[in-house]
């Protein structure tokens, strides 16, 4: 399933997928900023895979799949400055999100606990 549907939050700050709100890149990107470091942090995430048994480029790699998602805006701090709290990760009917959720159909609940990575 591609990233564009899974339910999105109103605001446009979360995608929900396994049953969890992650966080959507920065809008504010360019699309040739957001292909660059997309493409930095999938070649990180390659990495991470190729050197799983040396621990020193592991960490390496896994630094810069960390600094690619904070770059992205998925990690770090928020790229919104309303003051809202970070809420990655929460399960969207224990959320602010909580009554938007629930006004979904259950055709587009189902999608959000689909796993992104297969």
């Amino acid at each position: 399933m591609a990233l564009k549907d899974y339910p999105h939050t109103p605001d446009g700050r979360y995608f929900v997928a396994s049953g969890k709100l992650w966080r959507c890149s920065d809008p504010r990107l360019t699309p040739e900023g957001r292909k660059a470091l997309t493409a930095k942090l999938m070649a990180a995430r390659r990495k991470v895979k190729e050197v799983q048994h040396n621990e020193a480029q592991l960490k390496r790699a896994r630094r810069a799949v960390n600094a690619a998602k904070e770059a992205l805006g998925e990690r770090g701090p928020v790229w919104w400055d309303d003051g809202a709290p970070d809420e990655t990760m929460k399960a969207p009917s224990e959320s602010s999100y909580a009554d938007w959720w629930a006004s979904l159909s259950d055709e587009e609940r189902v999608k959000g606990y689909a796993n992104p990575r297969g």
